[in-house]
C-alpha cells in the first residue's frame, strides 16, 4: 500500500504562482502525476512523470504554464504552476501507478490517490 501526502496548495491571484509536493511512503518505483477536480466538472488529468524513463506527459490545458518533476532519493513529485487562471481552480490530487501507464488521461487507470490540496485562483 502506498500513502500519498501532498502540501503546497492554496489561493493566489491571477497570474501568480505556486508549488505543490507528493511525498510517497513505500516504494518509490511508480510512476506519478496530478489530477484535479473542479466543481461541476470531471477528473481531469494534469501531469505525470514516468519512473522508468523520466518520460513526462501534460493536459493541453497547461502545458507552458505548469512543469511536473520529481526526486526518486526523496519519493517526492513536485508541480510547480506558474500563469495561474481562475480555470486553474481545483481540488489537486497526486496519483501514483505500479503499472507503467504513466501516458494515462484515465483517472480509472491511476492506483493511488492522495486526500487532495485545494488551489484557488481569484481574477
Amino acid at each position: 500500500q502506498v500513502q500519498l501526502v501532498e502540501s503546497g496548495g492554496g489561493s493566489v491571484q491571477a497570474g501568480g504562482s505556486l508549488r505543490l509536493s507528493c511525498t510517497a511512503s513505500g516504494r518509490s518505483s511508480y510512476d506519478m502525476g496530478w489530477f484535479r477536480h473542479a466543481p461541476g466538472k470531471e477528473r481531469e488529468f494534469v501531469a505525470a512523470f514516468s519512473w522508468s524513463g523520466g518520460h513526462i506527459y501534460y493536459a493541453d490545458s497547461v502545458k507552458g504554464r505548469f512543469t511536473i518533476s520529481r526526486d526518486n532519493a526523496k519519493n517526492t513529485v513536485y508541480l510547480q504552476m506558474n500563469s495561474l487562471k481562475p480555470e486553474d481552480t481545483a481540488v489537486y490530487y497526486c496519483v501514483a501507478d505500479p503499472y507503467g501507464r504513466p501516458w494515462s488521461t484515465s483517472s480509472e487507470e491511476w492506483t493511488y490517490w492522495g486526500q487532495g490540496t485545494q488551489v484557488t485562483v481569484s481574477s
